[in-house]
């Protein structure tokens, strides 16, 4: 009877190690897939080519460059880059509430970054009616060719980043996302993260270096 009793103590000592949950992050996992990683350094490599081209024809065109972001609307650059900082904080208080269980709370925080990058989107595509009322065209100069290429290949990551949160509002509306099992909002919320991060790059550049 005293080993049956000592192997039972043993056994249910043993049970709360066995039933302890898996911690929804972990500090030494790469966040994400591998393969969002691989889309992310191919579009961060992408926009380096961008500042290679502007720093290039910088050297050679120096004074248009000096000139230009004077006659861009600063305050819609200033405006976007508002909003972009704080949908990533958005993005990140999506991700807080999901893991604490709270998914209506996580789509509200994540229903707020889609918001903000419809906001962005209007704001820059007013930006660019503002810059035909006043001459600002593609061949206005090297600079304005380049501002351009480089704001207008940034809004379509703007779209395509939106697409990925609306998508990831579905799984969780849906019970694909939870608390312990959201890889795929990771993924989408270091994607926007990375546009983000390209537009606090292009930001001075475009608007502010004279």
């Amino acid at each position: 009877m005293s080993l049956n009793a000592d192997a039972s103590l043993g056994y249910v000592e043993a049970l709360p190690e066995l039933s302890e949950p898996r911690p929804v992050f972990d500090s030494k996992r790469v966040p994400g897939n591998p393969a969002i990683w691989v889309g992310i350094y191919s579009e961060l490599t992408e926009f380096a080519l961008f500042f290679v081209v502007y720093f290039i024809a910088r050297a050679h065109y120096p004074e248009e460059f000096s000139s230009g972001p004077a006659k861009l609307h600063t305050l819609a650059g200033t405006a976007n880059t508002l909003v972009l900082i704080t949908s990533s904080y958005f993005v990140a208080r999506g991700i807080v509430a999901l893991r604490a269980d709270q998914p209506v709370k996580a789509v509200r925080w994540l229903s707020a970054t889609v918001a903000c990058g419809v906001i962005y989107l209007l704001i820059k595509c007013g930006e660019y009616l503002w810059n035909q009322q006043h001459g600002i065209h593609t061949n206005s100069s090297n600079f304005f060719a380049v501002y351009y290429y480089t704001t207008f290949n940034h809004m379509l990551h703007i779209f395509w980043g939106g697409g990925g949160i609306v998508w990831a509002i579905f799984r969780i509306r849906s019970g694909g996302f939870t608390s312990a099992n959201h890889d795929g909002l990771i993924a989408a919320a270091c994607y926007w993260h990375m546009i983000d991060l390209a537009w606090i790059l292009i930001f001075p550049l475009m608007y502010v270096l004279r």
